[in-house]
This record gives structure tokens, C-alpha cells and sequence, in this order.
């Protein structure tokens, strides 16, 4: 599994896109950057919470008014993500997230260790959150529509 934001050569993916406006965007633009669904699960509930018209399987549009309301659920999940000190917090965020589970389950494939190296994949989902909140920041500084597209 890749905790990461990486471009478009991966399916099973969401696609954040910056390169449109109000009513288009070019799917699978080279700006464009991807995150693989088990990962993007974990911050599926800023999306929705930022915008109610959400849809996963299709293309989610923020303009200027959602694009701030999910800026500050991002800060609010990374907030989320730094408080967690020990295995067992890490766990019980988890627990808590929908479709949390998938996300240890394919962890658990990749790394069986994975619980002794918790806070490695930790860090790597505190980069991904601050990765995303500077594209929310970007879009907000130069006015851009952000399209979320799930595949």
C-alpha cells in the first residue's frame, strides 16, 4: 500500500485535481495527484463533512465555498493524527474511521510487523494530510476549483 500522494499510473485510486473550473477538469492531468483508496478512506469524512454532496464513485467539486470548510477538516484530522502518542491510540483512530479497517487490513499484507512500526506509517499519514492541506491552501490562495474523482 502507498501512503503517499503519487501521480497516475496506480488504479483504485482518487484523483485530486486542481486543473478546472466551476463546470470541468482535466481528468488525469499531469498536475493531478493521486491517493490510493485505502488511505484516502481515512480523510473521506473531511470531504464529506466539507462538502454533503460527496460522492465517492464520481467527481466531487470545492469551489471557494467548501474549499475552506475542508482545509479546516484537514487541520482538524491532522490535529487527530499529532495527538496520537502510543500503538494503542493509533489503533483506536483507526477503529474509529470508517472503512478503517481496510486500511489495517491491506496494511497488515504489506507489513506483518506493522504494529511495531506504528509510528512510521503514522508519520507517513501526517505527510499525506499536510500534503493535502497545501493543495486546499493553493487552491484557496489562487483561486482554484479542487475536484476530488474516485476510480
Amino acid at each position: 500500500m502507498r501512503i503517499e500522494l503519487f501521480s497516475s499510473e496506480y488504479l483504485n485510486i482518487v484523483e485530486i485535481n486542481t486543473t478546472g473550473d466551476n463546470d470541468n477538469y482535466i481528468k488525469g492531468d499531469s498536475e493531478s495527484k493521486y491517493i490510493e483508496s485505502e488511505v484516502f478512506n481515512l480523510f473521506a469524512n473531511c470531504f464529506e463533512n466539507a462538502n454533503k454532496l460527496y460522492e465517492f464513485f464520481g467527481a466531487t467539486k470545492y469551489n471557494s465555498r467548501k474549499i475552506v470548510p475542508l482545509r479546516n477538516e484537514l487541520n482538524n484530522k491532522l490535529e487527530a493524527f499529532e495527538n496520537i502518542k502510543s500503538y494503542e491510540d493509533f489503533e483506536n483512530h483507526l477503529e474509529q474511521v470508517f472503512l478503517g479497517q481496510e486500511f489495517v487490513d491491506e496494511l497488515t499484507v504489506e507489513d506483518s510487523k506493522w504494529k511495531e512500526n506504528w509510528s512510521f506509517y503514522l508519520n507517513k499519514l501526517i505527510t499525506v494530510n499536510k500534503g493535502l492541506i497545501e493543495i486546499a491552501d493553493k487552491c484557496i490562495e489562487e483561486q482554484k476549483v479542487l475536484w476530488v474523482i474516485g476510480y
